[in-house]
């Protein structure tokens, strides 16, 4: 299945003990999940990400892979390859403008960055209230909130989170040129990472 060709996707996560398993679908052409395209588990409690996005539950053949560039870093870049260790691009959590509201950066070579930002600074705000309150903050945030991708001013995709307490999201790609692969490891990362 050809992935540059597809421009919605539908990311799911299920929560383990000790593995948070993503799910990515293609759309099926009526804003629904169709066909499986990518299985991600990514292991809880380790000191240097390692992710691997593989093509099914099979875990025979990957599509792209990310790891962090230091074991412990909370501004650390993503450098995100193909099975042969081949470069895609790179992506890190901008520190400053996150101490407001969450700011990622997507390089992929031979394109301008993509900066990808949480749409609502108010959600943002009281996101991170509700993650100091001590009797709220093992309770998931329940609003829904999302991502733009904006490269040169002008949008190139979306991150929505679809389901109020599940982690269910929609990703919008309109940029042609665009690296889907890149795209879904953000997209994994934007929720897996997230809180880090």
């Amino acid at each position: 299945m050809n992935l540059q060709q597809h421009h919605q996707f539908h990311v799911h996560q299920r929560v383990t003990m000790m593995v948070n398993r993503y799910e990515v679908f293609a759309d099926d052409g009526r804003g629904e999940p169709g066909p499986l395209l990518a299985f991600v588990e990514q292991k809880r409690m380790t000191f240097r990400e390692q992710v691997t996005l593989y093509t099914d539950e099979s875990k025979q053949y990957v599509l792209a892979a990310f790891k962090a560039r230091k074991v412990i870093d909370l501004a650390s870049a993503y450098d995100v390859t193909t099975a042969d260790g081949q470069s895609i691009g790179v992506f890190g959590k901008v520190f400053g403008k996150s101490l407001l509201r969450s700011t990622w950066r997507l390089e992929q070579p031979g394109q301008p960055p993509v900066d990808i930002s949480e749409r609502s600074m108010a959600l943002a705000l009281f996101r991170r209230i509700w993650d100091f309150l001590p009797w709220v903050g093992d309770i998931p945030f329940p609003w829904k909130y999302h991502f733009d991708f904006v490269r040169d001013d002008r949008p190139v995709g979306s991150f929505e989170k679809k389901t109020r307490f599940r982690d269910h999201y929609v990703v919008r790609v309109d940029d042609p040129a665009l690296d889907r692969r890149l795209v879904l490891a953000q997209a994994v990362a934007l929720d897996a990472l997230q809180s880090r």
